[in-house]
């Protein structure tokens, strides 16, 4: 699969984990409160939204701003191998958590294809490629390695990598007329 491909939101390969395991409180981005594995009430029998189409009128603004960046359906099919809380409603728990790791797993996988646009040196690219193989391995996810996951240590190494790239942006002087 195509790297990039990994990190679109499939919602109909994903088990609508973000509709039942995020808990919201009612303000002007949800029209109502829910809590954490609480199957969201406009969540229909097929893991569909039945207010999709009009999800910011009725007050939904968080569900339209949203993006799992393609964490929900590995979580459904890669880590839990197509089981989903319907049919173990015990998974709703450790499915959010594996979805809030794997998320931002995603979304430093995201970061780094950003400075993929930058004309990296040898050493900067070796580090992306090395990153990028840490944050998505060949192996598929398991719940326990998700787990097991250094988040601290590998966030701060993403961000050191990407401070490290500033000379890319730094802005040059421009010429006087």
């Amino acid at each position: 699969m195509d790297p990039q491909e990994k990190l679109k939101p499939d919602c109909t390969s994903c088990a609508a984990l973000c509709c039942v395991v995020f808990a919201f409180d009612k303000s002007e981005s949800f029209g109502i409160d829910k809590d954490a594995c609480e199957v969201c009430p406009n969540l229909d029998a097929t893991d569909r939204c039945s207010i999709f189409d009009k999800r910011e009128d009725l007050g939904f603004r968080g569900c339209v701003s949203y993006d799992c960046h393609g964490a929900g359906q590995r979580v459904t099919n890669e880590v839990f191998k197509g089981i989903g809380w319907r049919q173990d409603p015990a998974l709703k728990e450790q499915m959010g958590s594996a979805l809030s790791v794997l998320r931002r797993i995603h979304e430093m996988l995201l970061l780094l294809d950003s400075a993929k646009t930058f004309p990296l040196h040898d050493r900067e690219l070796l580090e992306l490629e090395t990153l990028r193989s840490i944050l998505d391995p060949e192996t598929a996810w398991t719940e326990k390695a998700l787990e097991e996951f250094p988040m601290l240590a590998t966030n701060k190494r993403v961000s050191d990598f990407l401070r490290s790239l500033q000379h890319h942006v730094t802005a040059r002087p421009t010429a006087r007329t």
